[in-house]
């Protein structure tokens, strides 16, 4: 199996007069839910059901909700690692700053070893329509 891609064609923003370029974005192709994944998870198992390992998918999702909005970076082992980050509006002056000016929070993954390592020797082929 491979991942999936489109062309697109896109301008530079930084030099409207240069010539448009194309370029691959990734297009999903399928999605896996928690609970597909759950009895993938319990079908290598021999000693836990799909609803056991739901069950801990489910209780991982709250803390992971509940330790990122603590501010804190949620390390999953070899798997990877989540962190909130942000962006702002800057200020001359750094008494001047307040939270109104952060426009964009998002969480950010950090992919483990072996997820990075995967990149490196992933197939692509272009998506057919």
């Amino acid at each position: 199996m491979a991942v999936k891609f489109n062309l697109v064609q896109r301008g530079n923003p930084g030099k409207p007069s240069e010539p448009k370029k194309w370029y691959a974005t990734a297009k999903a192709d399928g999605e896996v839910t928690f609970k597909s994944l759950s009895r993938e998870v319990a079908g290598i198992s021999t000693t836990v059901s799909d609803t056991d390992v739901l069950a801990v998918l489910n209780d991982l999702t709250k803390l992971l909700v509940r330790h990122l909005s603590e501010g804190r970076i949620v390390r999953f082992g070899d798997f990877g690692a989540f962190q909130v980050s942000l962006s702002s509006k800057g200020v001359e002056e750094e008494e001047k700053f307040n939270t109104s000016l952060i426009k964009d929070a998002k969480i950010t993954f950090r992919p483990g070893e072996d997820l990075r390592n995967m990149l490196s020797t992933v197939k692509f082929e272009k998506y057919g329509k």
